[in-house]
């Protein structure tokens, strides 16, 4: 098989690079599927942060999540966290950085992080629903009144 084309114009990795570079992907960042069965076991071995401010949260979250908009992360906050958590990080979804700035100054802190991928957007891409606060189903329910 000889096409060339975008694809097929720099080859393949070899298995060894290939399987060395997905392994180190999957040490910086974890899916939506995978963090709903982890929260689902009642042991999920992380800290899953919404990094969003708390007005999205309060409209919509994953339940489980803490807020903590990433620009108000600071050391002070993560007291009441072993320093060997684990934190797992999640915005609205592909198209915010949110995630990876609240990763990078988590690893600036020492700390064990990942970023979840698909953020909002693909949790619910996957049919997994999101918790609201009341003030959050409060507000959406005036927003459609409003309509």
């Amino acid at each position: 098989m000889s096409t060339s084309n975008a694809v097929t114009a720099i080859p393949a990795a070899d298995s060894a690079a290939a399987s060395a570079h997905f392994h180190a992907a999957l040490r910086f960042e974890t899916d939506c599927s995978d963090v709903s069965g982890a929260l689902a076991s009642g042991a999920p071995g992380f800290v899953l942060l919404d990094v969003r401010s708390p007005a999205l949260f309060a409209q919509g979250h994953v339940p489980g999540a803490v807020n903590l908009p990433h620009g108000k992360l600071v050391e002070s906050k993560l007291v009441d966290y072993p320093l060997d958590t684990l934190f797992v990080t999640y915005c609205a979804g592909p198209h915010c950085n949110g995630a990876t700035r609240a990763a990078l100054r988590l690893a600036q802190m020492g700390r064990p992080v990942k970023v979840m991928i698909g953020g909002i957007t693909g949790w619910l891409d996957e049919g997994f629903e999101l918790a609201a606060s009341d003030k959050g189903r409060q507000q959406a329910t005036r927003e459609v009144a409003t309509s």
